[in-house]
């Protein structure tokens, strides 16, 4: 299964918020639609990635007061690591699981086709799985005699 399939499974929804959003409009954001990132979007073009993980540095480090006075810049992960829409699902766990990244943004040349969740990943391989499993099923069945 490829990237771009487990796009298509999961939807086109994607989720933004511009670099000088307040902190605290991105934690709004965040929790209203029960999203753990926000791609974090400049001049059309991928700037960073907002996540939980950031938030949570971010409120420890300096106060949960600060959510007012930071931006959408100051807490995301700038240039973060991206993949294809045609990398394998094997390689996708890999990179995410070597970069510790929850949330993986899939480039198509220079345009952002979506946003991977290690959950979206989860669910394909389970769906992926059920499929071979029902085949498998139906072929032994069917076996002749």
């Amino acid at each position: 299964m490829l990237t771009k399939e487990i796009l298509r499974i999961k939807g086109a929804a994607l989720f933004t918020c511009p670099p000088e959003e307040s902190l605290e409009e991105a934690i709004g954001t965040m929790a209203e639609l029960d999203i753990g990132s926000l791609v974090v979007m400049e001049r059309g073009r991928l700037a960073g990635m907002l996540t939980f993980r950031e938030v949570l540095k971010a409120l420890h480090e300096k106060g949960p007061a600060a959510a007012a006075s930071l931006k959408a810049s100051d807490v995301m992960v700038r240039d973060p690591e991206f993949v294809g829409p045609d990398m394998e699902i094997d390689d996708l766990r890999r990179v995410m699981l070597d970069t510790h990244v929850r949330y993986m943004p899939v480039m198509d040349g220079n345009t952002l086709v979506g946003v991977l969740s290690f959950h979206d990943v989860a669910r394909a391989v389970l769906e992926e799985q059920s499929f071979e499993n029902r085949m498998l099923k139906a072929y032994i069945k069917d076996w002749p005699q």
